[in-house]
């Protein structure tokens, strides 16, 4: 028991000494000096020209060459790469720049204090063929890879030295595309138009509706029913909204500019001729005659201005019927229409004031819509 006790107290001491011999390696290891570029970088990249660049890729290549004979943590420091470089691309301070990484060679530093694992010994399988395990190579050893960086950088360098090539003009597939389009299968090429890209625009959310409510209907069968039924009863009306106007537009077309007055209308006859007998029927104190004249003389000048085909057959109120509502003329011409019936054809006596008024109106519709608008008021 005294050999085991004695045993137990020198394994405690030689512990002990291992310990103490630890800690006093520790502060001479912090206390040794450490090399100025393996100093942290203030930051990960920074803006170099073309020159810093190239002395860079000097200073990296003198670096792994270094790593490579010494193979230890003091030259192959990842710290001695530094920060990334973003050099310009062409001249002037607000060119645009290019970030050339360098982590590759950090990545390569760490590892390349470590010694080359040996090659595996080749094995081969007994369901493989010789040509199946050449297609597998071995990865390059650290040492190999210091030698393929060292030439990467060389390109590097080499490429930062050349001038920059010109772009090619292309002249010869210039040529060719120009004798392309100058092709009769192009020749009825057109630029888009802003009509054309209004209907692509409407073609296109037409077909997201129609998806849209196809996918509505699926969940909710009754919704995509009601949103496509609407759509067609909107397109239906829009539709018959559209006919109708075209038909009232047909209603009261203009006659075209190369057809004569027809006979016996009142085109047929100058609007002044009227007027000027319905003044010397006014000279004679004949009121009811005079409002008939000055009657047709504002038809003949409105029918002379082609707002409607020159027929002699029609009625007042067909000739009212003829001018749309929204007509500025439409006003004055129903009051006169209304004044010319009540006289003529109902029998009412007529006074010097019901032609005054009528004359009046008749000026206001052969001067234009403007002045109409303004006798209306007057008459009111």
């Amino acid at each position: 028991m005294a050999l085991g006790m004695r045993q137990r107290s020198s394994g405690g001491a030689l512990a002990f000494l291992a310990c103490a011999a630890m800690l006093a390696a520790a502060p001479a290891r912090a206390q040794s000096p450490v090399p100025a570029a393996s100093v942290p970088v203030a930051s990960r990249r920074h803006d170099v020209s073309v020159d810093e660049y190239r002395a860079h890729l000097q200073a990296l290549t003198a670096l792994v060459e270094a790593c490579a004979k010494a193979r230890d943590l003091t030259h192959c420091d990842p710290l001695l790469v530094g920060p990334d470089d973003r050099i310009p691309l062409a001249g002037g301070a607000s060119a645009e720049r290019r970030l050339v990484r360098y982590g590759w060679l950090r990545v390569l530093f760490s590892k390349a204090e470590e010694p080359d694992e040996p090659a595996p010994a080749p094995t081969r399988d007994a369901g493989k063929s010789p040509r199946q395990e050449d297609a597998q190579p071995a990865p390059p050893a650290t040492s190999q890879m210091l030698q393929l960086a060292v030439q990467r950088l060389a390109r590097d360098l080499a490429q930062a030295g050349a001038s920059a090539a010109p772009e090619p003009a292309h002249t010869a597939e210039r040529n060719t595309m120009r004798q392309v389009l100058d092709g009769p299968d192009f020749s009825n090429l057109e630029q888009p138009t802003a009509t054309n890209s209004m209907l692509e625009k409407a073609g296109k959310w037409l077909n997201h509706l129609f998806q849209s409510a196809a996918a509505l209907r699926s969940r909710s069968p009754w919704v995509g029913r009601v949103l496509v039924l609407g759509f067609i009863l909107a397109v239906c009306a829009g539709l018959g909204w559209g006919l109708l106007q075209l038909e009232r537009r047909w209603r009261v077309r203009l006659a075209p500019e190369s057809l004569a007055p027809a006979p016996q209308s009142a085109s047929a006859r100058n609007w002044q001729l009227w007027l000027d007998d319905a003044r010397r029927a006014a000279a004679a104190g004949q009121w009811r005659e005079a409002i008939h004249f000055v009657y047709w003389s504002a038809i003949a000048r409105l029918e002379a201005k082609r707002l409607w085909p020159a027929d002699r057959a029609r009625t007042p109120r067909e000739y009212l019927a003829l001018v749309a509502a929204d007509d500025p003329r439409s006003a004055g011409l129903a009051q006169l229409t209304r004044s010319f019936e009540r006289t003529w054809y109902g029998g009412r006596p007529a006074a010097e004031s019901d032609y005054r008024q009528a004359e009046q109106l008749a000026t206001a519709l052969i001067a234009g819509a403007s002045a109409a608008s303004h006798a209306e008021g007057g008459a009111r």
